[in-house]
């Protein structure tokens, strides 16, 4: 009876093995990212790069797996996966770290970067297509299940053409970044709507205010990439749209660290490594005393975050708080 309820135990936490695991190898392989470009300025980081992106890769693969093996033991919580309003999002994030894996193998290793760019591509349009549709033949979602976590889908599009453009595919990253940046726009302003004239986002999804700054600094990196590597007009009101969003999101801090933890705080991972890295690209190109000083802030501050998310990840394994129904 004892190894019976073990059994049963263990499958009830892969069933619970939710989408919304891969925030944490999206979130590593954005902060690899940062530590890498910063390294470019401090050279001991570009060491600590390296095993960093090993570090993510292994974990990308292993949650892979345990995903995979999920789809095979329990494909009906894959089906209720993508029927919920929220976690449908989240499909995405594997698109998106292969896309972000993409650009961190720029420098080191061209035919493994093309290979992630193409596979994250190629996934990154099928997710879209099939999540838009989802929205646009709904008969489930209300305007108080929208976050920001719906920019999730799209954010991805921003992305191709950073590796893209590396890879000689100019017009079809241009392509990407067009469906990304008018669909952010108008799904911008839907949230704000939202957030402004409906109830407050439930505690457990708050964390996600911070993928409020994501699209734009994201943007701002590749439109950069696009226009030759040129800072003008429009790239700039990217950038500083970017920076006063963050402002704004670090104003709601004293209230977001109140809340318990849950998976969804490593939605703070990724934006906060995408405005890292525009900070140091807008760095390279302004060399701007002030921007400096950003840059190195919110690198300071996104350690600190990945380290708290680490540890607090690990604790609620610890205490069997993952993987549990909701």
């Amino acid at each position: 009876m004892a190894v019976s309820g073990h059994d049963e135990l263990g499958s009830s936490r892969l069933c619970n093995f939710h989408i919304t695991f891969f925030a944490i190898v999206l979130g590593m392989a954005g902060f690899t990212l940062a530590v890498q470009k910063a390294g470019e300025l401090l050279h001991p980081l570009h060491g600590i790069s390296t095993v960093l992106l090993l570090g993510t890769f292994a974990l990308f693969v292993l949650v892979g797996v345990i995903y995979l093996y999920k789809g095979v033991a329990c494909p009906g919580a894959i089906r209720k996966e993508l029927n919920h309003p929220v976690k449908i999002n989240f499909f995405p994030l594997v698109a998106k770290t292969l896309l972000v894996l993409s650009v961190a193998l720029l420098e080191r290793n061209m035919a493994a970067s093309f290979y992630c760019w193409a596979i994250g591509t190629a996934l990154q349009f099928v997710a879209s297509i099939f999540v838009i549709s989802e929205w646009i033949q709904h008969e489930r979602f209300k305007i108080e299940q929208m976050t920001p976590g719906w920019f999730i889908p799209i954010v991805g599009s921003i992305i191709v053409p950073i590796a893209g453009v590396k890879h000689g595919f100019v017009e079809l990253s241009w392509f990407f970044f067009s469906v990304g940046l008018i669909f952010w726009l108008i799904l911008l302003v839907i949230v704000l709507y939202r957030m402004f004239f409906h109830m407050p986002i439930v505690e457990r999804l708050m964390p996600t205010l911070f993928i409020l700054f994501a699209p734009p600094a994201i943007g701002f990196i590749a439109y950069v990439r696009l226009n030759g590597g040129v800072l003008d007009g429009f790239s700039r009101i990217l950038y500083y749209f970017a920076l006063f969003m963050f402002f704004l999101v670090l104003y709601q801090l004293p209230r977001l660290m109140k809340i318990n933890f849950y998976l969804s705080w490593w939605a703070y991972s990724f934006p906060l490594a995408a405005k890292t890295l525009a900070s140091f690209l807008m760095l390279s190109l302004t060399q701007d005393s002030f921007i400096r000083l950003i840059a190195w802030f919110e690198l300071a501050f996104l350690t600190l975050i990945i380290a708290l998310l680490i540890v607090k990840t690990v604790q609620a394994i610890s205490r069997g708080e993952i993987c549990v129904e909701e």
